[in-house]
């Protein structure tokens, strides 16, 4: 598989996973017992493990500069999102509340919103 399309699924694993913990955090549970949360979590935190390097190899010679910069940025929120989604995936039983406190953390926002970029700027490129 090519980095774009490894990029591409990365990019689709939080986006689809964090409209599955959007649902989940409306849920008012108080453990993720016969859901798909800690799996959704796991997912996330694999594919933001792997974002930046993706990134960096699916832009190819584009990046230098501004855009490496922007990059590095890309990497340090990744690295703060899996931080904030271990912690959640470290407890015993995984709420509603813990995850709708996830939601709404600046750290898996900034990733987010990263990963959409990422996303439209990558479609412009192909075309």
């Amino acid at each position: 598989m090519t980095e774009p399309a490894q990029l591409a699924q990365c990019i689709d694993m939080i986006e689809r996973g964090y409209e599955y913990l959007l649902a989940y955090a409306a849920q008012g549970r108080q453990d993720e017992g016969g859901t798909e949360a800690r799996g959704t979590l796991e997912s996330m935190h694999g594919a933001a493990g792997q974002i930046a390097a993706l990134a960096r190899a699916a832009l190819g010679v584009a990046v230098s500069g501004d855009v490496s910069a922007y990059l590095d940025a890309v990497a340090r929120d990744a690295v703060t999102a899996r931080g904030a989604m271990a912690l959640v995936l470290g407890r015993a039983q995984i709420g509603s509340l813990l995850v709708d406190n996830l939601n709404a953390s600046v750290h898996l926002r900034a990733l987010l919103t990263d990963v959409f970029l990422l996303e439209q700027a990558l479609k412009v490129e192909a075309g």
